[in-house]
């Protein structure tokens, strides 16, 4: 078995939702208990809220007051406001929305991890979420595909074509199992938590931060729920991917690592050595270079996947995606050289459109390191081409990310022609993608004569989370 590095002391924000919930309280009576205390009148649910959302972090006073009032020792809590006060608070993309979101799955996430039989998660179906309507989601919706059809769709499609599809499948799952006897419920939980993971993957890849953080919620307890511990890890590790990609590299690392120490008992190898990829890179974008590190490390003794030993869902993992996680990874700690290697078999193309954009644009970043912008931007122009015919937002969000990069080298000819190609892909990008995945809208569903013909001839996977 392979031992996770060691956890980092937990955020504030979601260790009070935590215990918030595990007391069964709201954030108004936690605002009264605090007020009764400490003879404060004056403090109200909305402080609560953002102490929880990370808005803000109590002072010293409130500290605490909040220990006493929640029954902890008052260490636990100073350490988190430090460890928090190190990281900083959400980033601003993290939206309001989002930010709730967040903090619901985390506050799921800490609850697994306490209490791995998920007696505590409560159904399902307890959390209302848009793929999961309950009883008033109307009649079913014909040609509806199934979720192995659906997930071979996204290997060639990108999560502005398929967010739709992926939340319709969701209600029709949702119906089936609220209508269902209790065996039959029984029956239909692996299908929704599956088809709850697939619906966050593609609102994730189409920029809907909080349509996606719910879906996730909705799939983490569902898997519980089916006793499948492997299914559930790989949710947070979706989620943890979801997170990282818009900033939040805190979240992302809490709800990876709480993925892997809860199902690396009864994981495949290539779920382990998934998952600790989704450590290490959370890891190294919250600059934690060590514990990245220790991850890849990790990582590469789990020998990747076994050959029958996999899930069906994860069907797309192999060497080379593997290799590309690593060199991901390793430009987020800063050591580009190893990187290319690691990173060049996969773009241009191989692989399928989205996976080549979206590790071009990460080859790119290490050119730039590297110092060689003329390398930087002609891979950064292919993989723009990619970003096209995938249609993923994503994807696209990490090459508007290297003309941020870029912004030291404007004068240079090659950085000028970089910056009007991706001004002349704008209007064949996916909507308000050039702008950053963050500003998408996921398109209704169904599949356009453009992206029909962005992707004839594209075979092969590109990896569905």
């Amino acid at each position: 078995m392979t031992p996770i590095p060691p956890a980092d002391p937990r955020p504030l924000g979601p260790l009070l939702a935590e215990l918030r919930s595990a007391r069964g309280w709201s954030q108004q009576r936690v605002a009264a208990e605090l007020c009764a205390a400490s003879g404060v009148p004056t403090l109200t649910r909305h402080e609560v809220s953002r102490w929880e959302r990370q808005r803000r972090l109590p002072g010293d006073f409130w500290t605490g007051w909040l220990a006493t009032v929640l029954g902890v020792p008052g260490e636990l809590l100073a350490e988190a406001a430090a460890h928090t006060r190190r990281l900083g608070v959400v980033p601003a993309v993290v939206d309001r929305a989002g930010s709730r979101s967040r903090v619901a799955l985390l506050t799921l996430a800490y609850r697994w991890a306490a209490d791995p039989s998920g007696a505590s998660l409560g159904g399902p179906l307890a959390a209302r979420t848009p793929g999961a309507p309950g009883r008033s989601a109307g009649p079913a919706i014909p040609g509806i595909p199934e979720v192995a059809e659906l997930r071979r769709w996204d290997d060639l499609l990108g999560g502005a074509d398929l967010a739709g599809h992926g939340t319709h499948r969701l209600r029709r799952a949702a119906r089936e199992y609220t209508v269902a006897g209790p065996t039959g419920r029984r029956r239909l939980l692996p299908a929704l938590a599956e088809s709850a993971q697939l619906a966050g993957w593609l609102a994730a890849d189409a920029g809907d931060l909080a349509g996606g953080l719910d879906a996730y919620r909705l799939a983490l307890r569902a898997a519980v729920a089916a006793a499948d511990p492997g299914l559930a890890g790989h949710v947070l590790g979706s989620a943890s991917h979801l997170l990282a990609g818009v900033g939040d590299a805190p979240g992302a690392l809490a709800l990876a690592r709480i993925g892997y120490a809860g199902c690396r008992g009864a994981a495949s190898p290539g779920l382990r050595a998934l998952l600790l990829h989704r450590v290490a890179l959370a890891a190294a974008l919250a600059g934690r270079s060590r514990a990245a590190r220790q991850a890849l490390d990790a990582a590469e003794r789990t020998g990747g996947p076994g050959p029958g030993r996999e899930p069906p869902w994860l069907y797309w993992l192999d060497a080379a995606e593997l290799a590309a996680m690593t060199g991901r990874a390793l430009v987020a700690v800063g050591r580009p050289g190893p990187a290319v290697p690691l990173l060049t078999p996969v773009t241009g193309g191989r692989g399928g459109p989205r996976r080549a954009a979206v590790y071009g644009g990460w080859l790119a970043r290490a050119h730039l390191q590297l110092g060689e912008v003329t390398a930087a931007c002609a891979v950064a122009g292919e993989a723009l081409l990619d970003a096209v015919r995938s249609g993923s937002p994503r994807a696209v969000g990490q090459l508007v990310e290297v003309r941020h990069r870029l912004a030291t080298h404007r004068d240079e000819p090659a950085a000028r022609r970089y910056a009007d190609q991706l001004a002349a892909a704008r209007p064949y990008l996916p909507c308000g993608a050039a702008d950053g995945p963050d500003a998408v809208r996921s398109r209704r569903p169904g599949v356009t004569r453009r992206t029909a013909h962005r992707h004839a001839g594209t075979t092969r996977s590109t990896g569905t989370g």
